[in-house]
Formats: structure tokens, C-alpha cells, sequence
């Protein structure tokens, strides 16, 4: 490829530096579809004959059924996959496949086939996501009235529901899926027509191109297009975020899943065994979810190194932009998967969830706000003497509720027989009917609510 310039091939190392096939080869269909249209649009605007242009269209299918068949090879004397298409066109039309690089360059033809895989692994991952969410709010329906612990610093808080608690990564993945819209709507523009880094002298039709690949538009200005890397940056920063959210979910299941908490059973398929306890159930799958948010957050950082300070217009440090990209589909790919098996087909134990929350004085604040709305104590106050309260059930031993009214009396004799109303847990939850809150009434409407943007029957 360099013989008119070079009077040697490139040295071993350099051959192996300079290769981009082994990974860049996961951009065949894009390659193939961008070529497409660039050969149909040199053909339209007659820059190449109509003959050679389908010639070229011909050829290019057979090409990706040969490697739709036999996967693509790796020769890096060709150095990356539109090298190594273009070489086997050449291969099967002859010299008419020379003609398909007119008007464009490597650097707007990378460009644009990256843009593509990272369009198509948005939606793949919006995709995912919403099967989760459906997942999510599948159980939550179930569960609108399941009473559970809410916690605040891993110490029990206030009684929850479990539906109010999966609606809670309802909500989070809501907003993965939005930043991942709004990552494909600012990288849905064509580089394709940008050649090199200055345009082209050839009079080309840049509209028609990139409608032939469903983007919007052109790209504005050739010298950013072809050495912008945002989109692969945005959908990283997206897909980290995501990654965490993840992880959180993850991290609940594995405390779930332990004998002290026991609160879920996790399906045979996602968890496994110990080489030497074989009482173990280990909940690895989720650990593994947890572990590729670290790899996930690692490729955005890796990327935003790799661009920081690179002058306009390409540098070949930006052959190194696409690992990272392809690591993180695949890892969050595997992670959204997993999390959806972990909520479709685990089995939540809300007698243990139930118990916890009535062992743990959770509905401490029912009393503090009994007082406050029933008797006029100022909030600080009936803090202080709950806080009494909670200080007598616990070295009794037994739950809030279970204490005699003269033995709260003790405490404040403005406590009246009405408290015990507020203080079990079903009235604790019953009384969180403010807008978002953890009522069942409230998460029931909440559920409707996702499954018409679900679209899912009601």
C-alpha cells in the first residue's frame, strides 16, 4: 500500500503496532454498509461509471457473505478492515475496486463506521434496558404491599415496600436509556464526504449518503468530523453511569442473598458452587455485574486519556479509541442480561424482609410523628422521646408496637392508646401516601404509570 512513497515495508514492530485488524474487524457490517452507499452516491452524481458502481455494490455482498460465513481475516500487512475489503474486492472485481476510495479517505470512512457501531450498540443497550425496566416493574406489581427495610447508611430506617424498592432502579434506568437518546441523537451526522481532513474536490452529494445510513445530517465542518471521538465518549459516560447503577443493583442481591439477611433466593442459573463447601450458593453473577462497573468506568477513562490534548485532525492514537468502546458494550451487555434474569426469576422471602423490618425499630419516626400531629409536640421533642422509647423496646427485647400503653406513658403521658395504630409496620407504609412515596396505593400508580410508557396491557 505504501510502495510509491516507501522504498521498504514497514518493520516487524511496526507492522504489529500499526494493525488495527484484530479488533477493528468488528466494524465488517458497517463497513460494508458505508462502502455501499458511498459507491452508490459516486455512481448517482457520475464520478464513477454505473457499471463500476455495480460492480462494486455486487462485490462488496459478496464479500460480507464471505464473511457473514467465515468471519473476517487477519493479514496486517493490510493493517485494518477497510484495507482488507478493499483488498479482497479487488480480489473478486479487479481493478473497478480501486475506484470505490474516490472522494473518500480512511480517516472519514473509520469515522463514520464507528459512528454506526456505536448507533447500533445504543440501541442494543436501550433495549436491554427496557427489558430490565419491564422486569422491574413486573416485580414491583407483585410486591406494591411486600413490607421490607428501608435503609439509610445499611441500618434499618423506616418500613419500604418491595415494589417502592425495584421502582427505585425503575426510575435510574429512566435515565440511563435518556442519556443514551441523547447520545445517538448528537452522533447521528455523517463524516462520510469529509475525506482526509478538507473535503473533497469531487462534486459529491454528502445528503445523500447519509440518508442512505439514517443519519440526520452531514457533519458541519470536515476537520472536526474527522477527529471527533464524542460519541464514543458519550456512550462510555453513559454506559458507565449505567455500569453503576448496575452494580447498585447488584450489590442489594448479594446482601439479599446472604444468610443473615435472607431475603432472596437467586435462580440456580446465575449463582454457583464452592470447589470444597458444597453448602455454598454463591451469588457470582451479581458479583461479576459489580466488577465489570470497575472495566466499564476504566474504558471512558482510558478514551478520555487517549483523546486529551491530540491536535486537529487525526492522530493515529485514535486507532486505540475502539477497545475501549467494544469492551464496554460487550461488559454492559452481559451486566443488563444478568440483572434482568436476577429480577425475573429470583425469589423474594417477605416473610424474612417483613420480620426484619419489625425487628429493626423502623417505625420509630411513626411515633415522633404521632406525637407531632396528635398531641402538638414539636418535632424536636418527640424526637427525644421516641428516641426513649426505642432505648425501653430494646432492652426488653421486643418491637415498638409491643410495648403497654403505661409503659410509654411512662415516658410522655401525652401518648394515648391511638399510637399503637401508627406504630406497626402496614401503618407505616399506609401513612407514606405523599407523591412518590413508599405507599401501596402510591407504587400501585406508580406501576401503572411505567407500564403505559412501556407500553405494556394493563
Amino acid at each position: 500500500m505504501w510502495g510509491g512513497r516507501f522504498a521498504e515495508g514497514p518493520g516487524a514492530i511496526m507492522r504489529e503496532i500499526n494493525a488495527s485488524i484484530p479488533f477493528d474487524k468488528a466494524l465488517w457490517r458497517q463497513d460494508i454498509a458505508a462502502s455501499k452507499a458511498h459507491v452508490a452516491m459516486l455512481g448517482a452524481c457520475g464520478i464513477v461509471s454505473a457499471e463500476d458502481a455495480l460492480a462494486i455494490e455486487r462485490g462488496l455482498d459478496a464479500v460480507a457473505a464471505e464473511y457473514e460465513a467465515q468471519g473476517v481475516p487477519e493479514d496486517w500487512d493490510l493493517e485494518d478492515i477497510h484495507m482488507t475489503t478493499e483488498s479482497r474486492l479487488a480480489d473478486l472485481i479487479g481493478a473497478a475496486a480501486g475506484r470505490l476510495h474516490t472522494a473518500r479517505s480512511r480517516n472519514d470512512q473509520v469515522a463514520t463506521d464507528f459512528r454506526l457501531w456505536v448507533r447500533d450498540a445504543i440501541d442494543q443497550a436501550d433495549a436491554g434496558l427496557e427489558a430490565l425496566q419491564r422486569a422491574l416493574v413486573g416485580r414491583a406489581g407483585e410486591h406494591a404491599a411486600s413490607i421490607m427495610p428501608g435503609f439509610t447508611h445499611l441500618q434499618i430506617a423506616q418500613p419500604v415496600t418491595l415494589g417502592h424498592h425495584l421502582m427505585a432502579y425503575y426510575e435510574m434506568i429512566g435515565r440511563d436509556r435518556s442519556r443514551l437518546r441523547d447520545a445517538r441523537a448528537r452522533l447521528n451526522e455523517c463524516p462520510l464526504g469529509s475525506a482526509a481532513l478538507a473535503g473533497t474536490g469531487f462534486p459529491i452529494d454528502r445528503e445523500m449518503t447519509a440518508q442512505a445510513l439514517g443519519f440526520d445530517r452531514p457533519t458541519a465542518n470536515s476537520l472536526d468530523a474527522v477527529s471527533d471521538r464524542d460519541f464514543a465518549l458519550d456512550y462510555l459516560q453513559a454506559a458507565a453511569q449505567c455500569a453503576l447503577h448496575m452494580s447498585r443493583l447488584a450489590e442489594e442481591f448479594v446482601i439479599w442473598a446472604s444468610q443473615p439477611f435472607g431475603f432472596v433466593r437467586l435462580p440456580d442459573a446465575l449463582s454457583t458452587g464452592s470447589s470444597i463447601m458444597p453448602q455454598k450458593k454463591n451469588p457470582d453473577a451479581a458479583e461479576l455485574v459489580r466488577g465489570h462497573a470497575g472495566r466499564i468506568v476504566g474504558c471512558a477513562v482510558s478514551l478520555m486519556v487517549t483523546m486529551k490534548g491530540l491536535p486537529l485532525a487525526y492522530s493515529k492514537d485514535m486507532q486505540d479509541d475502539k477497545p475501549p468502546v467494544f469492551e464496554a458494550a460487550g461488559l454492559l451487555g452481559l451486566s443488563i442480561a444478568a440483572m434482568t434474569g436476577m429480577v425475573e426469576a429470583s425469589e423474594f422471602r417477605t416473610d424474612r424482609m417483613r420480620q426484619a423490618a419489625e425487628l429493626g425499630y423502623a417505625t420509630a419516626t411513626d411515633l415522633a410523628d404521632w406525637l407531632v400531629r396528635e398531641a402538638g409536640v414539636p418535632f424536636r421533642e418527640a424526637h427525644h422521646v421516641t428516641g426513649a422509647a426505642v432505648k425501653l423496646a430494646e432492652e426488653k427485647g421486643v418491637a415498638l408496637d409491643a410495648l403497654s400503653l403505661s409503659e410509654l406513658q411512662a415516658i410522655d403521658g401525652r401518648i394515648g392508646e391511638g399510637v399503637f395504630a401508627a406504630l406497626s409496620v402496614e401503618a407505616s407504609v399506609a401513612a407514606r401516601s405523599s407523591e412518590g412515596g413508599t405507599a401501596p396505593d402510591q407504587v400501585r400508580l406508580r406501576v401503572a404509570e411505567a407500564r403505559k410508557a412501556l407500553g405494556i396491557e394493563q
